[in-house]
C-alpha cells in the first residue's frame, strides 16, 4: 500500500488528479445539468485536452467553468507526470517493491540468525552461517557497506539502526534462533542485548566486546556468550607458538582449515524418539555412520570429554560428534 511517508509526491499527484476529476464531474452536473456519465466523459476529454466536441452545447457559465478546468488541470497533470517520471527513473518504484519483498521474506523465516553489523566480525559470522546453509538477516546502517555486500543471502539485508526495537522486530527477532551483535562500540552492543532479550527471552545472544569490563555487563544484560576478538586473537597466536600442532589441529577440526571435517552437536530434542533415553552404546554411532562422539553435555550443563558408552542421553543433554561431511550427513539421516 502506498503511503504519504514513503511516496509523498505520488500521493499528492493522485489526490490532485482525483480532486480535479471530481470537481469537473460535479461542475458539469450542477452547471450544465449533465448526467453522471456525460459529466465524467466531458471532464476526461477536457482534462486530457484531446479536442473532442462537447457532449452538449455549453452556455456561458459552462464555458467559463471549462476554461478554468483546462487551466487548473494542465498544471496538475504537468506536476503529476514529472513526479511519476522521477519516481520511476530514480528507482523509487523498484526500491519500494524490493523493500516489500524483503519484508515478506523475513516474515517467512523461523529459527534464523540476526547479525547486527557487517564489519569484519559480522562478515566472518555471515560466511560461516552461509557455509552451513543457515539463513540469516543482516542489520547494517551504512549504505556503502550494504552496497558492497555480495553473498548468497544478500536479499536479506535490513538497512537501519540495530539499537532500535522497531528494526529488531522487522528482522524477525520474535521468531529468530539467535542474534549476533558485532558493533564496534560496547555501549551499542549492550543496548542491543538488552532490547533483544526483552523482546525474545528464549533468544540465544552472542555479543562482541572490546573492553574487559564489558564482559560481565553484557552477560548481566542477557548475552549468553561474550566474545573478545582482540583477546582471543592474541591468545591464539601465543598458543600457536607454544603448541603449534595442537592449535593447527583444533583449527582443522573446527572448520577453519578444511570444509571436509565437521564438529556437530546432537541434542536430545533432535534425536528420533527411538533413540531418546538410550545409552551411547545403544546408538552405535561409529558403526552406523563412521562419526565419533567426542563430548557430552549433561542436563546440568557439565561437559564430559570422551563420555562412557554407558552414558544415557536424557532431556536437555547434548552429544558432540566429530566426522567428515559425509559421515555427519549420514548420522543426521539415521538419528535426527
Amino acid at each position: 500500500m502506498f503511503s504519504y511517508r514513503h511516496f509523498p509526491k505520488i500521493y499528492i499527484s493522485v489526490i490532485l488528479i482525483g480532486f480535479i476529476i471530481c470537481s469537473g464531474v460535479a461542475g458539469y452536473i450542477f452547471i450544465e445539468h449533465y448526467n453522471f456519465l456525460d459529466a465524467f466523459y466531458m471532464t476526461i476529454i477536457t482534462v486530457a485536452t484531446v479536442g473532442f466536441q462537447e457532449v452538449h452545447p455549453l452556455d456561458n457559465a459552462g464555458k467559463i467553468f471549462t476554461a478554468f478546468l483546462i487551466i487548473t488541470s494542465f498544471g496538475t497533470f504537468a506536476y503529476a507526470v514529472t513526479s511519476i517520471s522521477k519516481y520511476v527513473i530514480d528507482g523509487e518504484f523498484n526500491h519500494y517493491f524490493k523493500k516489500h519483498k524483503l519484508t515478506a521474506a523475513i516474515e517467512k523465516l523461523e529459527d534464523h540468525v540476526i547479525i547486527c553489523g557487517f564489519g569484519r566480525n559480522g562478515k566472518q559470522a555471515a560466511q560461516t552461517l552461509k557455509k552451513h546453509n543457515k539463513r540469516f538477516v543482516v542489520i547494517e546502517q551504512k549504505k556503502d557497506i550494504i552496497a558492497a555486500m555480495n553473498y548468497e543471502f544478500s536479499d536479506l539485508v535490513l538497512e537501519g539502526d540495530a539499537t532500535l526495537d522497531e528494526i529488531l522486530l522487522k528482522s524477525g527477532v520474535l521468531k529468530a534462533k539467535a542474534l549476533i551483535t558485532t558493533l564496534p562500540f560496547d555501549a551499542d552492543n549492550l543496548f542491543i542485548v538488552l532490547s533483544a532479550r526483552s523482546l525474545n527471552p528464549k533468544l540465544t545472544i552472542i555479543s562482541r566486546a572490546s573492553e574487559d569490563t564489558s564482559d560481565k555487563k553484557l552477560k548481566t544484560a542477557g548475552a549468553n556468550n561474550v566474545i573478545m576478538p582482540d583477546k582471543l586473537g592474541g591468545a591464539h597466536m601465543a598458543e600457536l607458538v607454544m603448541k603449534p600442532d595442537v592449535m593447527e589441529f583444533i583449527d582443522y577440526i573446527t572448520g577453519q582449515g578444511s570444509d571436509s571435517i565437521r564438529l556437530e552437536e546432537i541434542t536430545f530434542a533432535t534425536l528420533k524418539e527411538e533413540y531418546q533415553n538410550k545409552t551411547i552404546r545403544d546408538l552405535e554411532v561409529r558403526n552406523k555412520s563412521g562419526a565419533n562422539i567426542i563430548g557430552f553435555k549433561t542436563a546440568q550443563g557439565e561437559y564430559i570429554i570422551n563420555p562412557s558408552a554407558d552414558t544415557k542421553i536424557i532431556p536437555d543433554a547434548k552429544l558432540f560428534v566429530l566426522g567428515t561431511t559425509e559421515q555427519i550427513v549420514k548420522l543426521k539421516e539415521l538419528f535426527a
